[in-house]
């Protein structure tokens, strides 16, 4: 059995949530692809990386809109099935692509601050388009599958629904949303622990121009998990739960005994959002 959600609180709470990060996320992304094209010349391979991080928030802000209108709408979508399936994958693609490349360039300042010498930091631009693109590759054969997931009805819209039995697409769907946020958390902890132990060690913390990059490094990677756990732990709880209740009650009350955990959720992954609406300060 599929729980259907009707999500009351949301229709009021999200929508300007939303279109609040939605503007921001325009704005300052938009004005990133602006500087990255026309004032940021010549390119390095960092900046390749950046440039394809402010390009996936940017996909995944301008698909906010219809989110909007769906919650506007009572959780009711209006715009048919094929084009629920392409906003579902982009906001999946984009999400996960935005994680990937925070963590690529977490890589990259470790390999330039505690490996000054490899020959990975004298990347040609040519291959680290390429680097990028396996990376978009890689993301877009974890999420592809959102195709493949099943709705109630052409009105309902959501990729995180609960089913009480099994279904391999949706646990799939669900792994790759978490699995997306924990490997590039441990990835861009250790670079910046590492950068903070190699500066230290040198003594080079307490210069002003150091100190300041440090400091963003820590704001960035506190925005980052404050963004994205809350959601992933939401996640994570539903699942276990689910697959407990479920060998114990009915459907109906499965569904019933989830409500407010997926109200939370719901709450929560609209903080992933503002992640992506701050790309201008990685410049």
């Amino acid at each position: 059995m599929r729980c259907k959600y009707n999500g009351t609180l949301l229709t009021s709470v999200l929508p300007p949530l939303l279109m609040t990060e939605f503007v921001f996320g325009v704005v300052g992304n938009g004005l990133a692809l602006w500087i990255f094209c026309f004032h940021m010349k010549p390119w390095k391979s960092s900046t390749v990386l950046l440039f394809n991080l402010a390009m996936a928030d940017f996909m995944l802000i301008v698909g906010l809109p219809f989110r909007v209108s769906y919650y506007l709408s009572g959780i009711k979508w209006a715009f048919g099935l094929p084009l629920c399936n392409i906003c579902l994958f982009m906001l999946a693609l984009n999400r996960s692509g935005s994680s990937i490349f925070l963590m690529a360039i977490a890589v990259d300042r470790y390999m330039r601050v505690v490996h000054p010498y490899h020959a990975i930091n004298s990347l040609s631009i040519p291959k680290a388009m390429c680097g990028a693109l396996v990376l978009w590759l890689l993301t877009f054969s974890m999420t592809v599958n959102i195709f493949s997931l099943q709705h109630i009805n052409t009105t309902y819209c959501d990729s995180f629904f609960i089913k009480t039995e099994a279904s391999p697409n949706l646990n799939w769907h669900k792994f790759v949303f978490i699995f997306s946020f924990y490997m590039p958390l441990l990835v861009i902890l250790y670079c910046t622990i590492q950068i903070i132990r190699h500066l230290r060690r040198r003594q080079l913390s307490q210069q002003a121009k150091i100190k300041k990059a440090l400091c963003f490094i820590k704001v960035v990677v506190v925005i980052f998990i404050v963004c994205f756990l809350p959601s992933n732990i939401t996640q994570l709880i539903i699942w276990i739960k689910t697959e407990q209740l479920a060998g114990n009650l009915s459907g109906p009350e499965v569904c019933h005994a989830m409500d407010n955990l997926t109200t939370v959720f719901y709450l929560n992954i609209s903080l992933t959002y503002l992640n992506s609406s701050q790309s201008i300060s990685q410049l």
